[in-house]
């Protein structure tokens, strides 16, 4: 699958999005392992911290497919009518870690059409994983 058709899926997540408080719409897809593509968008709720990330939801997705390990993750976000790179947020980037390895990507684009790419280990060093629940 290319950076392409994995931001389309995002693209699609992100026109369902539900965000009536900010107006800022969020996609994400993750490309699993298995090969299979899961997404998710945002749902704002009116109790601003019981929202949901685009990017919990597509992970959320994955598990219910029953895969464990994303390869590639796409995320698309901004207002109606524009996109803006957007990064996911540190609980996302915490989310992410537990289904990623350092080395999986992260790929983002914003109206221009660049896709800008970033490994894990960049957006997220020294992760808290189940190694730091060792008891070595």
């Amino acid at each position: 699958m290319t950076d392409e058709q994995l931001l389309e899926a995002a693209h699609q997540a992100r026109r369902t999005a539900y965000a009536p408080y900010s107006g800022f719409l969020v996609g994400a897809a993750v490309l699993a392992e298995d090969g299979r593509v899961y997404s998710g968008c945002n749902m704002e709720n009116v109790a601003y911290p019981e929202g949901v990330c685009a990017e919990g939801v597509a992970l959320g997705a994955m598990v219910l497919g029953g895969a464990r390990r994303a390869r590639m993750i796409a995320i698309v976000a901004g207002p109606e009518g524009e996109l803006r790179p957007t990064m996911p947020c540190g609980g996302c980037r915490q989310k992410i870690a537990e289904f990623a390895g350092p080395e999986t990507e992260v790929v983002i684009t914003g109206s221009d059409g660049e896709i800008q790419r970033y490994r894990m280990a960049d957006l997220l060093p020294s992760a808290f994983t189940s190694n730091d629940l060792s008891k070595d």
